[in-house]
């Protein structure tokens, strides 16, 4: 039987409020909100354990919910007020659920042979991290590494604007140092992404092993990976402004290696 929950004081609920507004207790607890239920199917596809649900029957029916999800999760029934004070956008199909997270380390990823990975510098930006995500889920890239991270890959506004991607793709975290490192270990050339490059991304080959490397929209790249990448590359810009949106270059980037390749063809 599918407890009740009637009141917005309820400490359960007050717990999902605080899950989705600090990192520090994301971390601590090691739970996730996720909230629809394409995130949430997503999320139990890649393997992350869903520990309960809470659900609003005057939004989205039992069935649905059985027939996309295990029977044996711990399942709260939540009214429409409850909900939509509690969800963080108001869009989702009446479903919230709590999940542990599933980590990457670097030397944890499985490759393809030539494989097309992105790497991301100091990414601060939640809603460019989730387009970014959507691109590389797109695209089937192998990976995507968070050098140095400003944000938590599962804050709510990074799953949201991935539209679930952050469970699609192979996500890992670590530093500048280690990523070069492990770059060169696997003989991935690298191709950063800077407006001080002379040599256009078309111009380049692609088709081997390939990372694309790009920083924030503000400050660009460090000097780091400037001078720890393979080759500088350019995307040409006719207009006064002489920088686009991070993940609009990234997508430019990857399906130009799509192309490149054939589109996997």
């Amino acid at each position: 039987m599918i407890e009740k929950i009637t009141s917005i004081q309820n400490p359960k609920i007050k717990n999902i409020v605080k899950l989705q507004q600090k990192s520090s207790e994301r971390k601590k607890q090691n739970l996730i909100v996720i909230e629809g239920l394409r995130e949430i199917i997503l999320a139990s596809r890649a393997g992350m354990k869903i520990k309960s649900l809470f659900i609003c029957f005057d939004i989205i029916s039992y069935d649905d919910v059985r027939k996309n999800l295990q029977s044996d999760i711990q399942s709260f029934e939540i009214s429409k007020e409850i909900f939509e004070k509690t969800a963080y956008r108001g869009s989702t199909e009446g479903i919230i659920a709590l999940a542990e997270p599933k980590h990457f380390e670097i030397n944890d990823l499985k490759l393809r042979e030539n494989p097309l990975i992105v790497v991301l510098e100091s990414v601060e930006k939640p809603g460019n991290l989730g387009a970014i995500l959507r691109t590389a889920d797109a695209a089937k890239a192998d990976a995507v590494i968070i050098c140095d991270p400003l944000t938590d890959i599962y804050n709510p506004n990074v799953i949201r604007s991935s539209v679930g991607c952050v469970f699609t793709n192979q996500i890992a975290t670590c530093s500048t140092n280690e990523t070069i490192a492990w770059l060169k270990e696997k003989g991935i050339k690298s191709f950063a992404a800077a407006l001080t490059a002379r040599q256009f991304y078309h111009e380049v080959d692609l088709t081997g092993s390939v990372a694309f490397v790009m920083g924030t929209e503000a400050d660009g790249l460090t000097e780091k990976w400037l001078n720890g990448a393979d080759k500088q590359i350019l995307i040409p810009m006719s207009g006064e402004i002489d920088s686009l949106n991070v993940s609009t270059s990234a997508a430019i980037l990857i399906f130009e290696a799509m192309r490149q390749r054939n589109f996997y063809k």
